[in-house]
């Protein structure tokens, strides 16, 4: 698939570019530059998303317009997507905007979309994401916290792990354990929780690079309305499944991977104690291949956009995305490494920090402060979202009905 631009369509790459310069400001940009996961700077991320929200409504650029999205074309989007990227503008947190709150259009009740959806569009609630649990990863049919009914309420007891960002939380979505017998599917709820609610511990897990982005979280008695069902009791299987479309398939790759690879092909071409990576044949054959890749992402990208615009839902398209999507990003983030020669292993906290960098002089290239980093937490992208091996599970069984 080719993206050909109309006169209106290079206006507003005009106009999204404009936006960009006028409002992205040498901190926002920084944080952008600096990640080195999927989640940018919570400051930075937040400021950014009320910033888009309040000034051009594009928080969340593909719900539709009547729940507060654009309207853009597919087009659109991904022009959208190639000027924020190539901006380093930082990348929204995507439980709520791109997870929960596609869910909620798609499953929840009216009282829930519109008691849920404009706080998440305007930033003034953060949602997390409780489905892992220490003995349940991408095998989320074995979770075990359980929710019993009492009157017009559950109590949960149990507790959720690898809950990324749960301590600047306002709510969490869950899956919870409502029935025992048959399948385990069949007895999964979802729910949504006020991470207000007493009951609740969270608990920090620290990484071994000292940042603070995973928890652990406890539920002791918690108590939570039985209105705050999305779907039915008991098919909280199917709800999840439907978000995990989002989650798999609902971003976009290819824009960001293709910043990274002009970023491989800079550092490459820059001397490190004498030697360019740029000049080995091999070192050129593997950045071909990664190019190759990253082109073949974009296509399958398109094609998920264009389901959605359609009003469908992505389907098995968003395991194949994630999968040829995490490994072209490991790939890439692979090349970095070699790129930077003997930089690579230099450990430099301060100038990882967007509100230390700027007064901090980096060892190396600035360019190469995150790498070593991004590719270490890189190492994840092919396990969190449902492990790469259940994806290609998932495509055996809907697409190649084994």
């Amino acid at each position: 698939m080719k993206l050909t631009l109309s006169s209106d369509d290079r206006q507003f790459q005009e106009e999204v570019r404009d936006f960009l310069n006028d409002n992205l400001t040498p901190t926002l940009r920084r944080a952008g530059a600096l990640m080195t996961s999927v989640f940018a700077d919570f400051e930075a991320a937040m400021a950014w998303q009320r910033i888009l929200h309040e000034k051009k409504g594009w928080a969340a650029p593909s719900w539709p317009e009547a729940f507060g999205g654009t309207g853009w074309s597919i087009t659109r989007h991904y022009i959208y997507a190639v000027e924020t990227a190539a901006a380093d503008a930082p990348r929204l947190l995507p439980m709520g905007l791109d997870m929960c709150g596609p869910c909620l259009i798609g499953k929840g009740s009216t009282a829930q979309q519109q008691t849920y959806l404009p706080p998440m569009l305007s930033g003034d609630h953060f949602w997390c994401q409780g489905y892992s649990e220490p003995q349940s990863g991408s095998d989320l049919a074995s979770l075990k916290l359980r929710a019993e009914r009492d009157g017009d309420h559950y109590v949960l007891n149990g507790s959720k792990i690898w809950t990324t960002y749960a301590h600047h939380a306002s709510h969490m979505f869950l899956l919870v354990r409502t029935r025992s017998d048959g399948k385990p599917q069949q007895g999964i709820t979802f729910l949504l929780l006020d991470m207000k609610t007493p009951g609740l511990t969270v608990d920090p897990i620290i990484s071994i690079s000292g940042e603070h982005e995973q928890n652990q979280v406890f539920f002791e008695d918690v108590r939570v309305p039985v209105s705050n069902v999305v779907g039915q009791e008991n098919d909280g299987w199917s709800v999840a499944k439907y978000l995990l479309e989002f989650e798999r398939g609902g971003q976009a790759y290819s824009p960001r991977l293709h910043v990274s690879l002009q970023k491989v092909r800079h550092l490459a071409s820059q001397g490190h104690a004498g030697e360019r990576a740029i000049d080995d044949e091999l070192f050129r054959l593997k950045l071909a291949r990664a190019e190759v890749n990253v082109r073949a992402v974009e296509a399958a990208e398109l094609k998920v956009m264009s389901a959605l615009e359609g009003g469908q839902n992505p389907g098995a398209i968003s395991s194949m995305l994630k999968i040829i999507g995490s490994e072209a990003a490991q790939h890439i983030t692979e090349l970095a490494v070699e790129a930077l020669g003997p930089y690579n292993q230099v450990w430099q906290p301060a100038a990882l920090d967007p509100k230390q960098a700027g007064d901090v002089t980096p060892v190396g290239p600035a360019g190469g402060v995150p790498v070593l980093s991004t590719y270490l937490n890189t190492r994840a992208t092919t396990i969190y979202g449902g492990s790469n091996e259940i994806q290609r599970n998932i495509i055996a069984k809907m697409v190649l009905g084994l």
